[in-house]
């Protein structure tokens, strides 16, 4: 059964910037891409490290980790460079009412 969470309001984020969130039992980065938001996995598969520490690439929508160097596709949680080999979670986000909520499993 999955639930809906709001993380925050649309204006708390700008584009290029990434926050971390602890819900549900879930360690979550919400970024934000120009007018776009994703929510992936916040511990680097590579090692324990945040994700949302990391610095954004607007235009290519990845991440990369700040510890290591790895980029992660902000769509599809995939590596986009080495050395984690190990996608991390993708979380569906709505945005509706100035709210931008995850859907976790």
């Amino acid at each position: 059964m999955s639930e809906t969470v709001i993380l925050c309001r649309t204006d708390e984020l700008s584009s290029g910037q990434a926050k971390r969130f602890d819900v549900g039992g879930h360690r979550i980065a919400l970024v934000r891409t120009d007018d776009e938001f994703h929510a992936i996995g916040d511990r680097c598969s590579h090692e324990n490290y945040s994700l949302a520490e990391g610095e954004v690439w607007v235009d290519e929508r990845e991440i990369e980790c700040p510890r290591h160097g790895s980029t992660f596709d902000l769509r599809t949680g995939t590596p986009c460079s080495l050395p984690a080999t190990h996608a991390v979670a993708v979380y569906e986000v709505k945005v509706a009412d100035g709210n931008v909520s995850v859907v976790l499993p």
